[in-house]
């Protein structure tokens, strides 16, 4: 599969994420719409970031096995956090399910004035299969 990540000379380099991600050929790729922390009967699973991060996750893994595909696959993250709560509950959550042995997304997070009632965080993603 075509895909590198890039993190060229003269801009930050992090271990938790890559600068960019090229796909250079054509491939399957999964869009996954925003997942908030809720479970399959539709309920907030929690009111914390801490607890609704890791149930958005799993629901993102649960769309990419569907498709044959696994979190190592994601070439790009967007999380949006409600302000006034913690972003980096949303980041742990992501380097708890994260094998550091794979090379890590592009990620963007934001903070946001509101999500729907009771969720605090909604996470997207791309994955090229």
């Amino acid at each position: 599969m075509g895909v590198r990540h890039i993190n060229p000379e003269g801009l930050h380099r992090s271990r938790a994420f890559s600068q960019a991600v090229v796909v250079e050929q054509p491939t399957k790729t999964i869009y996954i719409g925003g997942q908030n922390g809720v479970d399959a009967d539709g309920r907030v699973v929690g009111p914390t970031v801490a607890e609704q991060a890791p149930q958005a996750l799993r629901n993102l893994r649960t769309i990419l096995e569907s498709e044959g595909a696994s979190l190592a696959d994601i070439v790009h993250w967007t999380i949006a956090v409600v302000d006034g709560h913690s972003v980096d509950e949303g980041v742990a959550a992501f380097q708890q399910m994260w094998d550091p042995a794979d090379p890590p997304p592009a990620i963007t997070v934001h903070v946001v004035a509101g999500l729907a009632p009771g969720r605090l965080v909604e996470i997207d993603a791309v994955a090229v299969v």
